[in-house]
């Protein structure tokens, strides 16, 4: 249900869905991880250090920092975007076919009336929404120059569509789409100069979307999450064929259920509490959505429709990646992150211009918010690079206006 969200500042950011998913984990638990795992095995002692590939970079002897401060919840997010003068924001909406989508645009303050600048859609995870991390990346982009747009998916947030919550990889790729539809439509924009982020289950939306659409110049993944796989094969990829089909049985049932008049089933992505939780990425990804320090948000429920695992199951976000992935892409995730194994599937399967970027120590969450200033600079980088060019003359300039 797109509730009215945490009251913001004009000058600010505004206002997600148990068994666990791709940044969550007894859901995903008992989806996407193998029995006993979420809750019962002891978390591994140590990891082994990530291998260095050709194209890959480390962050060791780089800058560990972006644009100051580390901001590790939605609270300090709202007061950081309140007192900067140097980016505005603006809660916009856009079509999804029949669907309208909420989001929130981050400019420049300074940019120039009559000029276009290259602009990049950022997807936040699964079970999140556009107020968290992935508004947090957009934000840092819009102080580096960069438009950027942080929106809500299809039957999420603020975002329209009916039922809610549902977790449906196709509409959630027609979004990323659609997203850059309205882009092309705003006369500060660089068409010719589009890129698009995502987070966790973002990430993988986001290289899908960009496989077939040729307007996108260049994608990048922060600890990237191939939803079909993660589903499949659990949260460290461990998962049999006996639990998936065990899985499917009992999304089955529901669904018969539900058909026959019963309440429509819902599961959770992350854990509600960590206790009992010994997967350290689904303790940290419970203590960022659930926790009211961090970043627990209203339209951040916790919950997605039991109806949405079919879906999940028969996607797969590299389809194609291999042959029609032209565009550059670059992968960023945490060396100690459970999920690096997608981000480590995409860099081998890709045959463009590729670099996955690991982060010593990192973790699937620790990117959300205090590793951001981490990724930041190589996102910087690499768009820089990617969509380079001075800023084109606009037809009808629509200038940025200064905060109210």
């Amino acid at each position: 249900m797109g509730g009215s969200g945490t009251n913001l500042p004009s000058n600010s950011v505004g206002g997600s869905s148990r068994r666990t998913l791709a940044i969550g984990a007894t859901a995903l638990a008992a989806v996407i991880m193998p029995a006993g795992v979420a809750a019962n095995a002891a978390a591994p002692a140590s990891r082994a250090p990530a291998q260095t590939q050709i194209g890959e970079t480390s962050m060791q002897n780089r800058g560990t920092t972006a644009n100051a401060q580390i901001i590790t919840s939605l609270a300090d997010f709202t007061a950081a975007v309140r007192a900067d003068r140097t980016v505005k924001t603006e809660r916009i909406t856009f079509k999804n076919g029949t669907v309208e989508m909420t989001g929130i645009l981050f400019s420049p303050v300074n940019a120039a009336s009559g000029r276009k600048y290259p602009a990049v859609v950022v997807v936040h995870p699964a079970g999140g929404i556009k107020e968290q991390t992935a508004s947090l990346y957009a934000y840092r982009l819009a102080q580096n120059g960069f438009i950027a747009l942080a929106y809500d998916a299809s039957y999420q947030g603020e975002s329209g569509g009916q039922p809610r919550l549902v977790e449906d990889p196709t509409a959630r790729v027609e979004d990323v789409r659609s997203a850059v539809d309205y882009f092309t439509t705003l006369p500060f924009v660089d068409r010719e100069r589009i890129a698009v982020l995502g987070i966790c289950a973002g990430g993988g939306y986001a290289i899908n979307a960009t496989i077939t659409d040729q307007r996108v110049k260049a994608v990048a993944g922060v600890s990237a999450f191939n939803m079909g796989d993660g589903f499949r094969k659990g949260w460290r990829g461990t998962g049999t064929v006996e639990e998936q089909l065990a899985t499917l049985r009992d999304a089955a049932q529901k669904r018969t259920a539900e058909a026959n008049g019963a309440q429509p089933a819902m599961l959770p992505y992350v854990p509600d509490s960590t206790e009992g939780v010994t997967e350290p990425d689904m303790v940290e990804a419970s203590d960022y959505y659930r926790q009211q320090n961090r970043w627990r948000h209203e339209n951040s429920s916790n919950r997605f429709l039991n109806s949405s695992i079919n879906k999940i199951y028969a996607f797969d976000a590299f389809d194609g990646i291999e042959t029609l992935l032209t565009q550059p892409l670059l992968l960023i995730a945490g060396s100690d992150a459970g999920s690096k194994w997608h981000s480590d599937r995409a860099f081998a399967l890709a045959k463009s211009e590729k670099e996955l970027f690991v982060v010593p120590g990192g973790t699937h969450m620790s990117l959300y918010d205090r590793d951001v200033g981490k990724a930041v600079p190589k996102l910087v980088e690499f768009f820089g690079k990617h969509l380079k060019g001075s800023p084109q003359a606009a037809t009808d300039s629509v200038p940025v206006k200064e905060p109210a």
